[in-house]
């Protein structure tokens, strides 16, 4: 198989425009081709090759650009060349998994009003080691406390959750305490649907300490406890942001590519396009489970994901998305 190692930057650029119709456009104005890059070879980058996917080809071009005129310089010169949510993807695509939510979390924040679903689709769907990394990456970039810009945008009990999500102590063991599992699935009924009213830290004293095969018990518990999935019992219990973040943490312990499905589809159903949810998940999953996500929308939706991008976008914005996603299976 041909490998990276044989090629110039500009030779993988030229490969990837039958990929991506505007993006050799973009490249080819990039500080790097007044460098004139040379044929030689970079041992380094033997990793990538060129029968790769599209994710792939496009960082190792990335990687060859920083090499030579650093990442800001080429992040401006395609902000400068693309626009709109195509732009959006192609940009995200730069970055690693830790600057790409670390980015999110900041926009989502910043400014006038906060975009809560971004907070709850990160910080409920990240694993500790993720979190802490997103945590550092965001001091970094952005020369501020994650923490701390999220209580100054949050209040309540909402904050509170969030709080705990970011403090990345989950047990993440597999162990399960039965007798435990059954106090819990206690506690949290007669926290909620046993009384008037609903004692919330309850529910996240359990929700946000305890690991995935724990938690399953526990729900299981609670079916048996209360006759209701604790699903169902969250719904009825809460509202607003505060029901959003403890679905999402319930959904992600559940199934978590299901949970990203349901927000996919919710994205894109009815009129108009929640565009911001389907580009953060499609950008942030298309390396981690989006094999996954696809066989859960199918399952849940009857119809494919790759159908649902194609008929609710347009251009290379859907060019894009659909490489992303994949084929039709």
């Amino acid at each position: 198989m041909e490998t990276l190692t044989e090629y110039s930057a500009v030779y993988i650029a030229r490969k990837c425009e039958s990929l991506w119709g505007k993006f050799w456009p973009a490249f080819r104005t990039v500080s790097w081709r007044r460098h004139a890059f040379p044929t030689q070879t970079y041992s380094r980058y033997y990793s990538f090759g060129l029968q790769q996917n599209i994710i792939s080809l496009h960082k190792s071009i990335c990687f060859f650009c920083d090499v030579r005129c650093g990442n800001e310089d080429l992040l401006d010169c395609l902000k400068s060349e693309l626009t709109g949510n195509f732009e959006k993807v192609v940009v995200g695509l730069m970055m690693s998994a830790p600057v790409y939510d670390a980015y999110e979390l900041r926009n989502a924040i910043k400014g006038a009003g906060t975009e809560e679903a971004c907070l709850i689709d990160i910080l409920a769907s990240r694993s500790n080691a993720e979190k802490k990394e997103i945590i550092a990456t965001y001091k970094k970039e952005h020369g501020k406390s994650l923490e701390d810009d999220v209580c100054g945008d949050t209040s309540g009990m909402f904050q509170r959750v969030l709080v705990s999500l970011l403090a990345a102590g989950r047990d993440e063991s597999t162990k399960v305490d039965e007798a435990q599992a059954v106090q819990d699935a206690k506690d949290i009924y007669e926290a909620g649907e046993a009384r008037w009213g609903t004692d919330e830290v309850k529910f996240l004293t359990v929700l946000s300490v305890r690991n995935r095969n724990h938690l399953l018990r526990v729900f299981q518990e609670y079916q048996k406890i209360s006759g209701r999935d604790i699903e169902d019992s969250i719904k009825r219990e809460m509202s607003g942001c505060l029901e959003d973040v403890f679905l999402a943490i319930v959904k992600c312990m559940k199934n978590k590519p299901a949970f990203f499905a349901e927000r996919l589809y919710k994205s894109m159903k009815g009129l108009g396009t929640t565009d911001s949810v389907l580009i953060r998940i499609m950008v942030a999953r298309a390396e981690v489970d989006m094999l996954d996500i696809k066989a859960e929308f199918l399952k849940m939706y009857g119809k494919t994901l790759h159908s649902f991008i194609k008929g609710d976008t347009s251009g290379d914005y859907r060019k894009i998305l659909l490489e992303l996603c994949g084929g039709e299976k």
